[in-house]
């Protein structure tokens, strides 16, 4: 489960698993949990954030875009 990024409360993850799926990542904070697609970046999937919080998250993703599909690349 290889952490991507920690930005603020968030851990930005994808599983090691998951590699049949399209890229992808999981952010977590305390015990709520979002999905979303990279590309392009969408919500796959949101267990207990706000809507504002998944805005906010959102927004670090597709800062972060690059990055992101660097990694994911990188490791699949």
């Amino acid at each position: 489960m290889p952490t991507v990024l920690r930005t603020g409360p968030y851990r930005i993850y994808f599983y090691s698993h998951e590699s049949n799926e399209p890229p992808h990542v999981h952010v977590d904070r305390d015990d709520q949990s979002c999905k979303f697609w990279l590309q392009p970046v969408a919500m796959a999937r949101n267990l207990r954030f706000s809507a504002s919080e998944l805005r906010n998250i959102e927004k670090i993703i597709i800062e972060n875009e690059r990055l992101l599909l660097e990694a994911w690349n990188d490791y699949f």
